[in-house]
């Protein structure tokens, strides 16, 4: 199953294109302004407009094997407690080795620019990053589709 935080999400079509030739099925996660499919592997869920009320609701539904696509770093990081396969739309990876490292560095982003000493500004979303969202996916559907949940027997 694959999980999209889909508010500003900017590589949906990717996602779709990508899922299809796969085999998968997607469940876009928003708290509006979707635009429903008729492909019934494509799942549109509408949450609330409460505070993290999608990334809960993602949180709460993926688990191994899943693949996840957001740019949101804590929730990044709540899926990979769960043991999903996490990216961002530019192509980063976030996994048990680095989770904790993009964690301190967003809560420094934000101390920064709290206190004044950053401006905060993005780097506009490139071909660049869309090409490695691309190749990033495409080996994580390939992993996803791979995985095997434990039986509980020992060999």
């Amino acid at each position: 199953m694959i999980y999209v935080d889909a508010d500003a999400c900017p590589v949906k079509p990717e996602i779709l294109k990508v899922a299809e030739r796969h085999g998968m099925e997607v469940t876009l996660v928003a708290n509006s302004g979707l635009r429903p499919s008729r492909d019934p592997m494509v799942k549109n869920v509408i949450v609330s407009n409460g505070f993290d009320a999608a990334d809960n609701w993602i949180a709460e539904h993926c688990g191994p094997g899943d693949v996840v696509i957001t740019a949101d770093v804590p929730l990044a990081g709540r899926c990979v407690a769960t043991g999903a396969l996490v990216t961002g739309p530019t192509g980063r990876v976030f996994d048990q080795a680095n989770i904790g490292m993009a964690t301190a560095m967003r809560d420094l982003g934000a101390h920064l620019r709290e206190t004044g000493e950053s401006k905060g500004y993005n780097a506009a979303f490139s071909p660049r990053d869309r090409s490695s969202f691309l190749e990033t996916f495409d080996r994580l559907c390939r992993r996803a589709k791979a995985y095997a949940p434990p039986t509980g027997e020992r060999p």
